[in-house]
């Protein structure tokens, strides 16, 4: 099983980018997606998942109303869209996929990980 992340960079305050991730050797469909973030020094925090079909979606506060997943289960692949990026919001940034809906903001519930890829958002 192996997730791709990509997309990340740096970008000013205010400036919007899209992550992507590529799922390969697993049935794509039938997992739950989410993303995670870590920061230098700070532990892994959820920031958003999305179910199988693409119909539920959740969002940590941070970043509610900036933020939006997606998944396009036809090419393996989910997505984050993220605009009105802030300084804060610099971290790398980790998608993950669990079979279950059950306690989809704990990053210990998820069975893959992909390697991560920075996003650095300067003021």
């Amino acid at each position: 099983v192996q997730l791709q992340a990509s997309g990340g960079g740096l970008v000013q305050a205010g400036g919007s980018l899209r992550l992507s991730c590529v799922a390969s050797g697993l049935i794509f469909g039938i997992y739950v997606m989410g993303w995670f973030r870590q920061a230098p020094g700070k532990e892994r925090e959820f920031v958003s998942f999305i179910s199988r079909s693409g119909s539920t979606s959740h969002y940590a506060d941070s970043v509610k109303g900036r933020f939006t997943i997606s998944r396009d289960n036809a090419k393996n692949t989910v997505y984050l869209q993220m605009n009105g990026l802030r300084p804060e919001d610099t971290a790398v940034y980790y998608c993950a996929a669990d079979l279950t809906l059950v306690g989809v903001t704990d990053p210990g519930r998820y069975d893959y990980w992909g390697q991560g890829t920075l996003v650095t958002v300067s003021s």
